[in-house]
């Protein structure tokens, strides 16, 4: 067997909860492509979803899980473990709560040393999972409130950006025109899932200030993505374009490669990986969040992003439509404030949030829990603590579900509450 030194190569599974389109998943592929072009093996385990060809574009080897069913799996933890054991794995790394608890659980059963970590990228952090976990997590505020609770072994790192694939082009008109949107036009572009948490308010929000907005100039709003809330957006967008008489709000669907789409737009709308996507392209950015949340990142507003991730929580979500004309009006007839605040996004993430540092950060995780694999101390007390607290969430899903209360996706449903940074000398 090989000694967990320092410096030797490491073998890694990596394990998003799917391959569909969505900012934790491509983030998983991307650290995973510059740890591997640093020597080390990575492999990319998952359901099978459009991101597979960007797995083989980066060069790395995709083994397929099967159907997961009801969470945590059986037959894709038994795959799991047939592939660690074959391949002799170091480090099970998952990606989501569900991914995470399975990749723990096999890493406890496995008859030779191999360490579990997890990221979540959720607003809010399952609090089932284990913790003797290692845990990483893509807000400070998170982190510390992970921390406040006990689970010492929480790490920061913040959404990446790849700075090379992610940067204005030349070509950036290329999609305006394939939807009709001239030069002379002001086009905000927002790449999302259409999903009923954390997305939907925000999404109609904007269309529902698009009559607002094209007073007196042409404004079209850009939506790229689908998903199961996609017939509310349609319908909704099919009114107010009713009501325009032309087509202001235009739904572009799921592109597998969006960069086109960030860099045709004159403003971006977003949240999370997709905010910081923008800022890669040089464009001004607003950030989205729910109950009416809305705010344009400026040199005086990016403290609270880098504290609370790309994301708020406002007051009212019958104010959102408003809020956003307010946060938006300022910039869509001011290029020179817009090119400024371009520049300026584009410098942060070049700064912060650039792949291979994460990727750096993210092996030296790694050999961190390659280091405590062995000790498997406070195993048992996690093995019946997330047992019953994961049958606690059970039930209460299954209690929500005969009431008809039942969400899509929980832990992004009920995100950490928004506060303010930790003051020094005062605990948090």
């Amino acid at each position: 067997m090989r000694s967990p030194d320092e410096d030797r190569t490491v073998k890694i599974v990596v394990y998003p909860h799917d391959l569909h389109i969505g900012g934790s998943q491509i983030n998983a592929i991307e650290i995973a492509s510059r740890i591997a072009r640093g020597g080390n093996e990575c492999i990319v385990f998952g359901r099978p979803g459009p991101l597979v060809d960007r797995v083989h574009e980066l060069g790395l080897e995709f083994v397929p899980s099967p159907d997961p069913g009801r969470r945590p799996s059986g037959p894709a933890m038994a795959t799991l473990a047939e592939l660690v054991g074959g391949r002799e794995i170091d480090v099970i790394h998952g990606y989501e709560w569900p991914p995470s608890l399975e990749a723990w659980l096999v890493s406890l059963r496995s008859p030779r040393p191999v360490a579990a970590v997890s990221t979540v990228m959720s607003m809010a952090i399952a609090p089932f999972l284990p913790r003797t976990l290692p845990l990483v997590v893509g807000t400070a505020q998170i982190e510390a409130a992970e921390r406040q609770s006990g689970r010492r072994l929480t790490t920061l790192i913040e959404p990446p950006v790849d700075l090379v694939e992610n940067a204005p082009s030349p070509e950036g008109c290329r999609l305006r025109s394939r939807w009709g949107i001239s030069d002379d036009e002001t086009c905000i572009v927002t790449v999302t899932r259409l999903a009923h948490e954390l997305k939907l308010e925000g999404i109609l929000s904007a269309i529902d200030a698009m009559p607002v907005l094209n007073t007196g100039r042409i404004v079209r709003l850009l939506i790229v993505g689908d998903g199961p809330a996609r017939a509310e957006v349609q319908d909704h967008a099919s009114r107010v374009n009713g009501g325009l008489g032309f087509e202001s709000v235009v739904l572009a669907g799921s592109m597998e490669d969006p960069r086109d789409a960030y860099d045709a737009a004159d403003v971006v709308l977003g949240m999370g990986g997709s905010a910081l996507r923008a800022l890669a392209f040089g464009k001004p950015l607003i950030v989205q969040g729910e109950r009416g949340f809305w705010r344009l990142l400026t040199p005086d507003t990016v403290e609270q992003f880098l504290w609370t991730g790309w994301y708020g929580i406002g007051d009212s979500v019958d104010a959102g439509a408003e809020l956003f004309v307010t946060e938006i009006g300022p910039i869509l007839d001011d290029s020179d404030r817009r090119e400024t605040l371009g520049r300026f996004g584009r410098h942060l993430v070049e700064q912060r949030f650039g792949l291979d540092d994460a990727a750096e950060r993210q092996l030296v995780i790694y050999k961190a829990a390659l280091a405590l694999r062995a000790g498997r101390t406070g195993v048992l007390t996690d093995l019946v603590r997330s047992g019953m607290g994961y049958s606690k969430y059970v039930g209460a899903r299954k209690g929500a579900k005969f009431l008809g209360r039942i969400t899509r996706d929980d832990f992004n449903s009920r995100p950490v509450v928004m506060t303010g940074p930790p003051v020094p000398g005062r605990s948090t």
